[in-house]
């Protein structure tokens, strides 16, 4: 069954129906996918996001070959692609000789990176979000090439605006946010020098109900604990929406690479958010800090304008969450750290 607006479940019973219902493909998907020659690969598929990207790949393209590249430390996430159709290769990326053995693919989701635990090891998050990005680029020269960034790039804008455009100047705090500058150029450079094709997939936030900013402020209202309201709105978007953007992308690719915003296309504010969830759990959320008048807001007028508006609204979102957590249902224990206005992860 084609996900759609209309037959969306009004709860998600179980992980197994998470992971299908963020697999299930759009008309739009399938239709942008089938405009895309060949194979495609996921670099980096084993983090939070890339087992749905790469489920939602091979569910809106059967007959396609998928490919999910990493290095499977974790190997239950191996087992889960590869019951799905989805071939496995491991492979240390910041080992310049092990890329080049990969398949020339000619359609590529970049999505390794480095930002829990960041500021532990700085020198391992450049390397990991600048020096790998430039070993890819060189190696994938006639490759289409997605890469996923963040809207952290940009400095914090008024939160009364419409969010910060492609056109804004990166201009962030924090070594991880400028590490991830870092990517893009990298990506950037390589874009202008060999005429490859491309998307920098600027994303904030991803909403899985097992993580993401909706999760985190559930949780708090839920178990009592302060919500700091310092950085006092977001964007957040379905993680299914956002692997489905990220996938169309390749059907939307700049030479050279060129910047997209991706998140849902509403401004929310945290004390509201928190409270909507405060009224389904009756019981009132604590508050901490004075909200300021800034935070990481992204315009997606671009991406609306390409994709439309994403499938799952903010109030599915926050009844879906707010029943999972009620439920005490699984979670990553990664918190997304959203509330953190200094750039230190």
């Amino acid at each position: 069954m084609l996900l759609s607006r209309d037959n969306l479940p009004a709860t998600v019973e179980s992980v197994a129906a998470l992971d299908d219902l963020l697999a299930r493909p759009t008309k739009a998907l399938i239709d942008d996918l089938n405009r895309v020659d060949g194979d495609i690969m996921i670099l980096g598929v084993a983090g939070k996001m890339g087992p749905t990207v790469a489920a939602l790949a091979k569910a809106a393209l059967p007959a396609r070959r998928v490919i999910g590249v990493a290095r499977f430390s974790d190997p239950p996430v191996k087992k889960w692609l590869e019951a799905r159709g989805i071939e496995t290769i491991s492979c240390d990326l910041m080992d310049e000789a092990a890329i080049a053995t990969l398949p020339k693919a000619p359609n590529i989701i970049f999505m390794a990176g480095r930002k829990f635990g960041a500021e532990g090891d700085l020198a391992l998050t450049w390397a990991m979000n600048a020096h790998v990005p430039a070993l890819v680029a060189q190696a994938f020269p006639k490759s289409w090439i997605v890469a996923f960034s963040t809207g952290c790039v940009y400095p914090f804008v008024p939160v009364t605006g419409g969010g910060a455009t492609e056109d804004e100047p990166p201009n962030p705090p924090g070594e991880y946010a400028q590490s991830c500058i870092g990517r893009e150029r990298m990506f950037e450079y390589f874009s202008q020098k060999f005429g490859t094709p491309g998307r920098l997939f600027r994303l904030n936030y991803a909403i899985d109900l097992r993580y993401g900013v909706l999760h985190d402020i559930a949780s708090k209202v839920i178990q009592g604990q302060p919500i700091d309201v310092t950085i006092s709105h977001v964007n957040v978007i379905w993680q299914g929406d956002a692997a489905a953007q990220a996938l169309r992308c390749l059907a939307h690719c700049d030479s050279p690479t060129s910047p997209i915003n991706i998140s849902g296309h509403q401004i929310l504010a945290v004390r509201e958010l928190a409270n909507k969830f405060g009224q389904r759990f009756r019981r009132a959320p604590v508050f901490s800090g004075t909200e300021t008048p800034t935070a990481w807001l992204t315009n997606t007028a671009l991406a609306v304008k390409l994709f439309g508006e994403p499938v799952v609204d903010i109030d599915r979102l926050i009844g879906w969450t707010a029943d999972w957590v009620a439920r005490s249902m699984p979670s990553f224990g990664k918190p997304t750290k959203y509330e953190v206005a200094d750039g230190r992860y």
